[in-house]
């Protein structure tokens, strides 16, 4: 097994040799092969012991931490020293203003097209409401007029991306046709609603692997040529997630009118920090 993902409240996993054991206040719920193991993922209070922290540096597997609601917390950061040269080389073309302008503006493209693609898609098994036809052809717009653009600046790509995702979020809520859930519009730290809580969970977990990817690559995920550079914000990871968000998306809906969720599958607090929660289980 790859890959896990730890979602049990207040779990926590220990080892037993070659084998990572799954606990819950005293109890046993699983034992994992730890050989094949490339990533471990920790959701909310689930943890790890000393021993399998060791086990995973050691082992270079790529943990991860996120919140309950699945924002991404923090990470062990496995790095190579021997991708010094190809740094320097990202670093200098990301200082490069045509470069950068351009890079960018064939990110918010894709994206587009891939907005403007799920749309078409959903719009033709929803039998063609006027509203989502409506928005293909203003997404589409905006990628002809950032297409044509001649020496766009940054701010400008930046605000065609927003104003398409402002676009596609507005009929987003149409393509739900499982009378249990509504969304109204996007919501994010925190979301709002189970369909944003979604969402935000699918979002981290593309997010996550292509981290792992560019890491193996040896780029420095920090700085990218769309997002600006913030502290702990992994900008080119955030770049190249953008075009494939709506695989994320079309993973989201699928799953809602599939009734493979329902709102049994979250847990609505009063907390202003964390409102919904989805259940481990």
């Amino acid at each position: 097994m790859e890959r896990i993902y730890l979602l049990e409240e207040g779990a926590y996993i220990s080892r037993k040799g070659e084998t990572l054991v799954v606990m819950k206040g005293g109890e046993k719920l699983d034992e994992i092969p730890a050989g094949d193991l490339k990533r471990l993922v920790l959701v909310g209070r689930a943890s790890i012991t000393g021993p399998v922290l060791d086990y995973l540096i050691s082992h270079r597997v790529d943990t991860v931490f996120l919140t309950p609601t699945g924002r991404f917390r923090a990470s062990i950061l496995l790095d190579d020293p021997g991708h010094v040269r190809l740094r320097v080389r990202q670093y200098r073309l990301m200082q490069d203003a045509i470069f950068q302008t351009e890079t960018a503006r064939l990110i918010v493209l894709r994206k587009l097209n891939n907005q403007a693609g799920l749309l078409k898609k959903r719009d033709v098994q929803q039998k063609h409401q006027k509203r989502i036809g409506e928005a293909v052809l203003q997404i589409e717009a905006l990628k002809r007029r950032l297409r044509d653009a001649k020496s766009p600046d940054i701010e400008f790509i930046r605000g065609t991306e927003g104003a398409a995702s402002r676009i596609f979020y507005s009929v987003f809520g149409l393509l739900i046709k499982n009378g249990e859930f509504t969304f109204t519009g996007r919501n994010k730290r925190p979301p709002l609603d189970p369909v944003n809580a979604l969402l935000s969970f699918v979002y981290t977990l593309f997010t996550n692997e292509v981290m792992s990817a560019v890491k193996a690559c040896g780029l420095d995920p920090y700085l990218g040529a769309l997002h600006t550079p913030h502290h702990g914000t992994p900008a080119l990871v955030c770049d190249l997630v953008e075009e494939w968000r709506s695989l994320a998306e079309s993973f989201v809906l699928t799953i809602i009118n599939r009734r493979h969720v329902t709102p049994k599958d979250f847990i609505f607090t009063k907390k202003t920090k964390n409102p919904v929660l989805m259940t481990p289980r």
